[in-house]
């Protein structure tokens, strides 16, 4: 049988290496990786549907459920984050504390993105920050011009946002004040240059967002792997094949985080940090597939996009995937 030819475009990393560089191959095909940024694979996929399989941010994802549903997803989640360390401020602002957002203007890169969606979601039932609370600016993080991806369906009534000034970026005018606080899930350059006029609101962030674990149980869920319909109906049986390659790159990703021999990052007390993570997440923190954990993050997920005018309806998780990887076979 000559395997089916495929191209997969994600980003690359731990998880994924092992599809990269062969050592898994998904059972019947021959994928081809190609490796580019989540912003570029998420345009290109959604705008021109160039990849036969692709990383997709899952607020995209949902809203595309919306408008044709040109992809199947499969219970994948090559990437996820905690979110309350994307919120930037101007250091010289009032902005002290989440409640000190409420009737300012906030810069997001598009109002739909899958981070985007979190961050507010949790400002709202944790923090006293209404959705509608702030004015929302859209536009580039460095590069002035973008704008949303997919179309954004009827907003709330209270939600306001409004596009950024021609030749732009979210981050200058945060630097310059213009802005009270940016909402991304990619990190400003001022703040890596180490700019002090820009801060994270949480300064001790780690212990809010381990503390937001212990309370919830939720490791937020940001990205799912789809493929585009047409592939899928001709061949269903690529779902499962994908997400056991998958389930089994991130296996050894995993594994590779006990190696002592040799690091496996450049960080030279990564095994410091894995204790710590296993110690609060416990072992399985990174799972695929529909078991309880990560049921519940996506269903507060749909939860929030429902509430913030994305989705129409708020759908059930098992809505999302392809029913082949929703149960697995028992010998």
């Amino acid at each position: 049988m000559t395997p089916l030819e495929l191209t997969l475009a994600c980003a690359s990393n731990d998880r994924t290496r092992a599809l990269e560089d062969g050592r898994v191959q998904p059972e019947g095909m021959a994928l081809r990786c190609i490796g580019l940024s989540p912003e570029e694979t998420f345009f290109r996929m959604v705008r021109h549907r160039e990849f036969d399989v692709a990383e997709l941010s899952l607020s995209t994802y949902v809203l595309t459920l919306e408008d044709g549903a040109p992809f199947v997803a499969i219970p994948v989640f090559p990437s996820r984050a905690f979110r309350h360390n994307g919120i930037y401020v101007n250091s010289a602002s009032d902005v002290k504390e989440p409640a000190d957002l409420v009737g300012g203007t906030v810069g997001v890169a598009e109002y739909q993105l899958t981070a985007n969606v979190w961050i507010r979601g949790i400002l709202a039932e944790f923090h006293s920050v209404p959705v509608g609370a702030v004015r929302y600016m859209t536009g580039g993080l460095h590069e002035p011009g973008r704008v949303e991806k997919v179309e954004l369906p009827g907003l709330p009534a209270g939600v306001e946002v409004v596009m950024s000034p021609p030749g732009r970026t979210l981050a200058g005018m945060l630097v310059d004040g213009e802005i009270d606080a940016i909402y991304t899930p990619r990190t400003p350059q001022p703040f890596l240059d180490g700019d002090s006029r820009v801060r994270r609101l949480f300064p001790d962030v780690r212990a809010v967002e381990e503390r937001y674990f212990e309370l919830t149980g939720i490791f937020p869920i940001m990205h799912v792997v789809v493929v585009r319909h047409e592939v899928y109906q001709a061949h269903r049986w690529v779902a499962g094949s994908l997400l056991k390659a998958f389930t089994q790159s991130r296996d050894l990703a995993l594994a590779d985080l006990d190696e002592t021999a040799t690091l496996p990052l450049i960080l030279p007390w990564i095994y410091e940090d894995i204790a710590r993570v296993r110690s609060v997440m416990g072992s399985a923190f990174w799972s695929y597939g529909m078991n309880p954990g990560n049921e519940l993050s996506l269903r507060t997920f749909l939860r929030y996009s429902a509430e913030q005018g994305l989705a129409s309806r708020q759908l059930e998780p098992a809505d999302l995937f392809a029913p082949e990887t929703l149960d697995t076979v028992v010998v």
